[in-house]
C-alpha cells in the first residue's frame, strides 16, 4: 500500500527522478519561465512555490539567511541561480502570501500529444 506516500515518480527511477526535478527549478528560477509537459509541471511546482518561500523568509529575517541560501543550494544546482532567487525573486513577492507560480495551457506536444504548459513566476 502507498498511504501517504507523496510525489509523481514520471516513468524514472530514483536518481533520474531528483535530477530532473532539480533541473526543471533551476532552469525556472533562472528564465523565470520553462516550456514542459502539464505532468512534469505539476510535480515541480510545489517545490517551486516552497523554495520561494524560503528565499523570501531569509531575506525578511523570519529564518537565518545563511541558512536559507543553504537550503535553496541544496536544491538548485547553479550559484548564480541561489543568488538571483535570493536576491531577486524573493522580494518581489514580500507582499504575496502564496500562489507565486502559474500553469498556462498550451496544447499537445506534435510528437506524441503530451499536454504541454508554461510554468512560470507571477509577474
Amino acid at each position: 500500500m502507498r498511504h501517504q506516500v507523496g510525489g509523481r515518480k514520471l516513468n524514472r527511477n530514483t536518481g533520474q527522478r531528483r535530477a530532473l526535478r532539480r533541473n526543471l527549478l533551476t532552469e525556472l528560477f533562472r528564465h523565470e519561465r520553462i516550456r514542459t509537459t502539464e505532468a512534469r509541471a505539476r510535480a515541480i511546482r510545489a517545490e517551486a512555490e516552497r523554495l520561494v518561500t524560503i528565499a523570501k523568509h531569509g531575506h525578511e529575517g523570519r529564518r537565518d539567511p545563511v541558512h536559507a541560501r543553504r537550503l535553496i543550494a541544496a536544491v538548485l544546482t547553479d550559484a548564480a541561480v541561489v543568488k538571483k532567487l535570493y536576491d531577486e525573486v524573493a522580494p518581489r513577492f514580500a507582499e504575496r502570501k502564496g500562489g507565486y507560480t502559474r500553469i498556462l495551457k498550451l496544447g499537445p506536444r506534435e510528437g506524441d500529444a503530451a499536454p504541454m504548459v508554461f510554468l512560470e513566476l507571477v509577474e
